[in-house]
């Protein structure tokens, strides 16, 4: 069997070929806590933050099809399909699309009504933050999966934090409303077009976004059943 005739469901994905792997970073301890103290007892660990490099052809799998048949419908709308996928990546025998910001509904909903594609459903939005990716720092991952052909891809945007914009895909997906206000609520990342973009867990006067990395490591002691539990930032450090 070819490399362009492999499975259906990629369990038996080719090691594909990449432009190589990014550092963009160092981390110490368990989660990389920078004040607080680390009470995870894993303080000395310390480990490379790496983005896996830019895939070369053939992606094997259903991979390539996806890709073709998402660059030529998107050329068929008069897009130049380099100025929106900035970078295929297979990674873990997982595809992931890098979408630019400004192209992102245009791909959704291509590859949502593209007969030959049909990714029917969006199962969310997932905030990631990597401080060390210097002016790509806030990334919005979809996660797409295709009831008529049993294939999933991943779609990643990439903003800068002094600029948090991506456009919403509620008018593409709607069930990704609340999943929108999620990303919001913990990472900062705003979501243009959506029809009500408030916090949905933290309250509203919430100063701050608690899932980013560099957000102080810090609370409130809470009593629980008698017992007195300090706030993360007052527990004894095991560094």
């Amino acid at each position: 069997m070819s490399e362009t005739q492999e499975p259906e469901n990629g369990s038996n994905v080719p090691a594909a070929r990449e432009s190589g792997p990014e550092v963009i970073g160092v981390r110490k301890g368990m989660f990389g806590a920078a004040n607080g103290g680390d009470t995870s007892g894993y303080g000395g660990l310390v480990r490379t933050v790496v983005l896996p490099g830019a895939t070369s052809r053939p992606y094997g799998s259903y991979f390539d099809e996806v890709v073709d048949e998402l660059e030529g419908a998107l050329e068929e709308q008069g897009l130049v399909p380099e100025n929106a996928i900035e970078k295929v990546v297979v990674d873990r025998a997982e595809l992931t699309l890098h979408i630019a910001r400004e192209h992102l509904a245009l791909v959704a909903k291509t590859l949502r009504d593209d007969p030959a594609l049909r990714f029917e459903l969006c199962t969310g939005v997932s905030g990631v933050h990597f401080p060390g990716d210097k002016g790509r720092e806030l990334h919005a991952v979809y996660h797409l999966r295709s009831l008529t052909h049993g294939r999933i891809v991943r779609l990643e945007v990439s903003v800068p934090d002094r600029d948090p914009h991506v456009p919403s895909l509620v008018s593409v997906y709607p069930t990704n409303d609340w999943h929108e206000r999620e990303t919001y609520d913990f990472f900062g990342l705003v979501f243009d077009g959506h029809p009500a973009l408030t916090r949905i867990m933290m309250p509203d006067d919430w100063q701050g976004f608690p899932q980013r990395k560099d957000y102080p490591l810090g609370g409130i002691p809470v009593e629980y059943k008698g017992a007195q539990i300090p706030a993360p930032d007052q527990r004894r450090s095991y560094s």
